[in-house]
């Protein structure tokens, strides 16, 4: 039977203050059951206040509550929307993360730019996958331009596309290289008329009478 005359001042869970801690200890000496519960539905509410980041849902809620059990020493017999936790989650060890270990086949571009090779081999319409090739083009050319001082050639980058996709993904190379496909910038044509000169020009002329 739990030992409610029994107050542990030792503060467990520094996040919510001495204060709260002793509140704890005080509900845990209390003998009617109901003022408990009444009680722990309180300090519910305050460790809500103390600790604003706690939403509404139903983790969130839950977490409080199991807060509350540890604060007591896995020693509060309430009627609690939850039950009490193991004493063990105290030691127990989180899950290691799990990490992809697949193997990347050019680690220099990274494991997002499989992904979108991926993508682009899904696709159906040629146009859609030209510009997946091409967007995908861009970018490793920019990766590779960040890592190597000398200008990557576009045939290198469609080689390792077409690599990379197993061959399902390609593109005409010479198309590539006439409109500046995968350069992330492309120069604007020199055919366009630049005003500026045009208006220098023609303000360096006198008209005459």
């Amino acid at each position: 039977m739990n030992n409610y005359n029994t107050v542990r001042p030792a503060l467990i869970l520094k996040e919510y203050g001495r204060n709260m801690q002793m509140l704890v200890d005080h509900v845990r000496t209390l003998e009617d059951k109901e003022k408990r519960t009444e009680s722990a539905y309180v300090l519910i509410e305050l460790m809500k206040l103390i600790n604003p980041n706690a939403r509404d849902s139903q983790e969130s809620s839950q977490k409080l509550w199991d807060d509350l059990f540890i604060m007591s020493d896995f020693d509060l017999d309430i009627d609690s929307p939850y039950p009490m936790p193991e004493k063990e989650i105290l030691s127990k060890k989180p899950e290691p993360l799990g990490y992809k270990t697949s193997e990347i086949r050019f680690k220099h571009y990274g494991r997002n730019i499989q992904l979108l090779i991926k993508k682009a081999i899904e696709l159906q319409d040629p146009e859609d996958k030209d510009s997946a090739v091409i967007h995908i083009g861009r970018l490793m050319k920019s990766f590779q331009n960040t890592w190597n001082r000398d200008n990557v050639e576009d045939t290198t980058i469609l080689k390792n596309i077409e690599k990379m996709s197993n061959k399902e993904l390609t593109i005409d190379i010479e198309r590539v290289k006439s409109e500046n496909l995968f350069d992330s910038m492309v120069k604007e044509r020199r055919s366009r008329p630049n005003n500026k000169n045009r208006r220098n020009n023609s303000g360096g002329r006198r008209r005459r009478n």
